[in-house]
């Protein structure tokens, strides 16, 4: 999870989330390039007397000038274009599950397990235990077995939410009338906090989203734990 001033990006946890950050770095790597040969050329023009006619008037330049930024821009749009594809794709997945965004808390429907249903409310300052994190902490959280390629379907009840973890690299808006889909897969184990990221009312900011990854086993148990609780 994100920590007090930090400037990057949360740790990777699924490969979308690890394609995303390489892709932020080779963008960012070009935009100071070019930042660092404008002011160049700024610095340059500003403080030297001669005049060059060969670069006030040349058509070779001309002809540099457009077809570069013409190549800058193919080298950007080819990994992010690779990225929405990806990002797209949902295949063979192990399992669904089906997020619910209320006023103002989530449910999670497993229609893989049994229809397992349940509620995922905030914990309370008052009622949370050493450890557990303020405004981000779930009562039941969204358990997921680790490494699966397992199929996300998003959707509200009432007003319009968004489903956003951002170390998994998700974020899908919550739309009444409208099943929206995405992969998820966790690389590693652990718990990964998140919060609805759409102005959804008074109470917006108290309805957080934790994933906990666990071996397949583990998932198992737990499955059938809260099946015999329900």
């Amino acid at each position: 999870m994100a920590y007090s001033s930090q400037l990057g990006f949360q740790d990777a946890t699924s490969p979308i989330m690890e394609e995303l950050l390489y892709f932020h770095d080779h963008a960012l790597m070009i935009v100071f390039l070019i930042s660092t040969l404008v002011l160049y050329v700024i610095v340059a023009t500003v403080t030297t007397k001669l005049t060059n006619k060969n670069i006030l008037d040349s058509q070779e330049i001309e002809v540099i000038w457009t077809v570069l930024p013409a190549i800058i821009l193919i080298l950007i749009a080819l990994p992010s274009l690779k990225i929405l594809y990806l990002m797209d794709e949902v295949n063979n997945p192990y399992m669904t599950v089906k997020a619910l965004g209320h006023q103002w808390y989530w449910s999670y429907e497993y229609s893989d397990c049994n229809n397992l249903t349940f509620n995922s409310y905030m914990v309370p300052t008052q009622d949370l235990t050493p450890g557990q994190f303020r405004l981000l902490e779930t009562d039941h959280r969204m358990v997921v077995p680790l490494g699966a390629q397992m199929r996300m379907l998003i959707t509200a009840d009432d007003v319009i939410h968004s489903w956003a973890v951002p170390s998994l690299g998700i974020k899908l808006d919550a739309v009444p009338g409208r099943l929206n889909q995405t992969a998820l897969s966790a690389s590693r184990p652990g718990i990964f906090y998140g919060q609805c990221s759409e102005i959804c009312g008074a109470n917006h900011s108290f309805m957080p989203v934790v994933v906990e990854a666990v071996p397949l086993k583990h998932f198992q148990d737990w499955s059938t734990l809260m099946l015999e609780d329900a």
